[in-house]
């Protein structure tokens, strides 16, 4: 049965969490030390952060998840009458970042057409579309901050002092699972555990009175701690598809669609990025 992975926060308590059906979440540690005591299992030391699961998934932690969910589903534990204590429904945890925290993050700018041809009539789009994606170039990423910037499904985004131009993006978050150096486009989808969902939250106030030029500046406008929401799980790659062919995202705020981004959109598309940042 299809999963997601997620880090959730237990009445205080730290742990890594399998999400089944979008409804329960099914402690790793507890459901582990369960599929053990059966006798029909080798035992697992499973890791209690996301980053470890995600530097095992593919030599061998994989096959144990798979073996847990199995066991979980056929057993009835989330339906049953008498679930298991690391079983919970998911309104009664809370979800912190999946990723606590990965060593870089990276994002793209200006990498969906729409988001380039703001102004542009619906006569100017598709001659200008195509001008655009016929010298498209490489991509033009950016750094954005982990420790500080990045925080989980619902947290509080604070916003700094006397700045007052916040915006915010919807984007496809791609978790990179293996050391990636000079991977080709070819070779890319290889080297992705999962997809997850980012807000890159921006300041377009530019530079603060008093410094130096105007314009834009990518500390300020870009770094402020709580500017990079994560989550609230990732789908692991086998899960989710061909993100080539299969992307639509959408922002609303208190219920109005403010933000849409559709896969035919894209200008670099999630392989060509991959191979520009490695």
């Amino acid at each position: 049965e299809p999963f997601n992975l997620a880090t959730v926060d237990i009445a205080g308590r730290e742990a890594v969490g399998i999400v089944l059906r979008e409804q329960y979440v099914v402690e790793l540690d507890g459901a582990n030390r369960n599929l053990e005591m059966t006798g029909n299992y080798p035992a697992v030391t499973v890791p209690d952060n996301m980053i470890d699961l995600i530097g095992q998934y593919e030599y061998g932690l994989k096959h144990r998840i798979y073996e847990i969910v199995n066991h979980v589903v056929g057993k009835e534990q989330l339906t049953g009458t008498r679930r298991p204590a690391y079983v919970h429904t998911a309104k009664d945890v809370r979800f912190l970042s999946p990723l606590r925290y990965p060593g870089k993050m990276l994002n793209a700018a200006v990498n969906f057409f729409s988001h380039a041809c703001e102004a542009c009539s619906a006569e100017e789009r598709a001659p200008a579309r195509a001008k655009r994606m016929a010298n498209k170039g490489v991509p033009y990423l950016f750094y954005k901050t982990t420790r500080g910037g990045i925080i989980g499904h619902e947290d509080e985004v604070v916003i700094p002092y006397g700045r007052d131009r916040m915006d915010w993006e919807v984007e496809l978050g791609i978790v990179i699972g293996l050391t990636a150096k000079y991977v080709t486009a070819d070779q890319a989808r290889n080297y992705v555990f999962g997809y997850t969902i980012h807000n890159d939250l921006s300041d377009r106030g530019g530079r603060p009175p008093g410094g130096f030029g105007q314009g834009s500046d990518r500390l300020v406008g870009k770094g402020h701690d709580t500017f990079a929401p994560l989550g609230p799980w990732i789908v692991p790659a086998e899960f989710y598809g061909d993100p080539t062919k299969q992307l639509h995202m959408q922002l609303s705020i208190d219920g109005k669609l403010v933000q849409e981004a559709k896969i035919e959109d894209m200008i670099h598309n999630v392989w060509e990025l991959i191979e520009y940042a490695s």
